[in-house]
């Protein structure tokens, strides 16, 4: 799950196992310099956490690997311990593969595989590439958790290895996508083009959050955006909560949706009947 759409309705019963990097060699006193060389090569990864989750990041059981970094500041972000990837632990590309070769059969009898969430899972392409390919090679299905803000950094070979794009548009109009996430909107539309065009599955997310998104002009500009895909087969309306305020607290960052209450039943309701207006395949 990427750290922003954390802050949607994703309830913890969802998740059947949290493991932080328990279980993944862990590399903490390399040397700085080495270490930015491998990143760079994607032999190393910095990584927050994984979980073994069941229907939230893709179909079926998954390995969710949540990497560190993210260059948008989104207000209403579950997981800001993810920002920064200097926070994260590094992590053997080769190790991290075999932990995930070890739920083979339990992908295999679910309909399940691997998704790779941040964070934003693109800060670190290479190391994404890397273990896209090597899923690939193990018959294993994969999965993008991402914004789309730096969708360039994805070339068209490690597209070539992705089966599923769970993507965030966290609103429709530009302004309001800057002054939720002090980035531009443009690059998610222009990511998403391309996985439409070649022909990638697109679920898409969006986040519902009372006086941010929830304007009906906003929601019927992302409906907008999101109808030019046909590559979208899923479309998620998430309700916002307060399940990661401690953690802004905890880190001594201001957090500014501390009155804001998460949305009525009604009220996801009426955006999802909204959507689907636009003939998407809300659920």
């Amino acid at each position: 799950m990427n750290a922003d759409v954390g802050a949607a309705g994703i309830t913890p019963a969802a998740r059947i196992q949290g493991a932080g990097t328990a279980g993944l060699a862990e590399l903490s006193d390399l040397e700085h310099a080495d270490r930015l060389r491998r990143m760079r090569a994607g032999t190393l990864g910095s990584v927050h956490s994984w979980e073994l989750v069941t229907a939230v990041d893709g179909p079926g059981t998954r390995m969710t690997v949540f990497l560190s970094g993210c260059p948008l500041r989104c207000v209403y972000c579950h997981n800001p311990d993810t920002m920064e990837m200097r926070n994260g632990e590094p992590v053997e590309a080769d190790e991290l593969l075999r932990r995930i070769g070890r739920y083979r059969k339990v992908f295999r009898a679910t309909g399940g595989g691997l998704t790779l969430s941040g964070g934003e899972v693109l800060m670190q392409p290479a190391f994404t590439a890397r273990i896209l390919h090597g899923a690939k090679q193990m018959g294993i299905h994969t999965a993008l958790d991402t914004s789309g803000f730096l969708g360039r950094a994805a070339n068209d070979a490690m597209l070539d290895d992705v089966d599923l794009v769970l993507l965030d548009i966290k609103s429709g109009d530009p302004d309001t996508y800057m002054a939720l996430t002090g980035r531009q909107l443009q690059p998610t539309i222009d990511f998403g083009d391309r996985l439409n065009a070649k022909g990638i599955q697109i679920w898409i997310r969006f986040v519902l959050v009372p006086g941010w998104t929830d304007d009906p002009a906003n929601m019927r500009k992302a409906a907008q955006i999101a109808r030019r895909w046909p590559a979208v087969s899923r479309f998620e309306v998430l309700p916002f909560h307060q399940m990661g305020r401690d953690k802004w607290h905890t880190l001594g960052l201001e957090y500014r949706l501390e009155d804001v209450e998460p949305p009525s039943l009604e009220a996801v309701d009426d955006a999802r009947a909204l959507f689907r207006e636009y003939e998407l395949p809300v659920v």
